[in-house]
C-alpha cells in the first residue's frame, strides 16, 4: 500500500504549523484502515448570521486547518476546495498548504451579508466542482453547520441524489448539542436504504459549543469513521471504481 499524499519532509516544508495536525490525521487514517488511501477533501463551511461567534474565535479556521492536515494524507496537490454557504453560496474558494494561516478568516471577512441555512444549494457547489474537475477518486466533504436547513425537503432530495455519486458526506454540527436545529441532522443521517437512498453516504457528529476543544485525535475519529464502510459499499455497488 503507498504512503501518504504528501510526505512529512514537504509538509514540513509547505506548512510547518500543521505537522502535529498531519501526525494526529495520519493516526486515525491508520486505526481505520485509510492509511495510503487516496481521496478528494472538501470542506463546507456555514456562514449563516447565528456563525459570527465561530468566526470570530477561530473555530472556523480551527476546523479548516485540521480539515487540511487530514487532506495532506489524502489528496497530492496539497488544495481543499472550500463552499462558504448561507441563504445562497457565498464563495466557492480555497486553502492550501503553502497559504492557509488565517485563509479562512479572511475569505469569510470578505463575504459581506450573513444570511439563512440553506444546505442543498452548498452540496450543489460541491457536486458541480467535483463533477467539473474529472476526478474519479471517491471525495470526503467536511459539511459543518450551526442549525437545520430552511429548506429541509430539498437537502434530503440532493443527499439521496447524491449517493449515486462517489461523495461521502461528513456533517459536523457547532452550538448546543442539546438544540432541536439538529434532529434534521440526525434524521438525514439514519436515512433508510436502499428505499431513500442507494447506499449511507452520510455521516454526523456534534462538536459542541466550542468546537476547538475537542481533541484533534478525537475529531479525526469522528471524521474518518463511517468513510471506509461507505467506501465499501460504494466500491460494491459500482459508484466508486478505484
Amino acid at each position: 500500500m503507498t504512503g501518504s499524499a504528501i510526505d512529512l519532509r514537504k509538509l514540513e516544508d509547505a506548512a510547518p504549523a500543521l505537522v502535529n495536525l498531519y501526525k494526529s490525521a495520519g493516526v486515525s487514517l491508520r486505526k481505520h484502515g485509510m492509511e495510503g488511501g487516496r481521496a478528494c477533501v472538501y470542506l463546507v463551511l456555514d456562514y449563516s448570521g447565528s456563525m459570527r461567534p465561530y468566526y470570530r474565535d477561530g473555530s472556523v479556521q480551527s476546523l479548516a486547518d485540521r480539515v487540511l492536515g487530514l487532506s495532506a494524507h489524502l489528496d497530492t496537490d496539497g488544495r481543499v476546495p472550500v463552499v462558504f454557504f448561507s441563504t445562497e453560496v457565498d464563495a466557492v474558494a480555497e486553502v492550501s498548504l503553502a497559504d492557509h494561516a488565517g485563509r479562512v478568516t479572511e475569505i469569510a471577512a470578505g463575504l459581506g451579508h450573513m444570511g439563512k441555512t440553506a444546505y442543498h444549494l452548498a452540496m450543489d457547489a460541491v457536486i458541480d466542482h467535483y463533477l467539473d474537475s474529472g476526478s474519479s477518486a471517491p471525495a470526503l466533504v467536511v459539511f459543518q453547520t450551526d442549525g437545520g436547513p430552511i429548506n429541509k425537503l430539498a437537502a434530503e432530495r440532493y443527499l439521496c441524489k447524491a449517493a449515486r455519486l462517489p461523495l461521502f458526506w461528513q456533517f459536523v454540527g457547532f452550538g448546543n448539542t442539546r438544540s432541536t436545529q439538529f434532529d434534521f441532522l440526525r434524521r438525514l443521517d439514519e436515512l433508510p436504504v436502499p428505499s431513500k437512498r442507494v447506499v449511507d453516504n452520510a455521516g454526523y457528529f456534534h462538536a459542541g459549543e466550542d468546537p476547538r476543544r475537542v481533541p484533534d485525535d478525537v475529531l479525526y475519529d469522528r471524521l474518518v469513521a463511517e468513510f471506509p464502510s461507505w467506501l465499501a459499499a460504494a466500491r460494491e455497488a459500482g459508484i466508486v471504481r478505484v
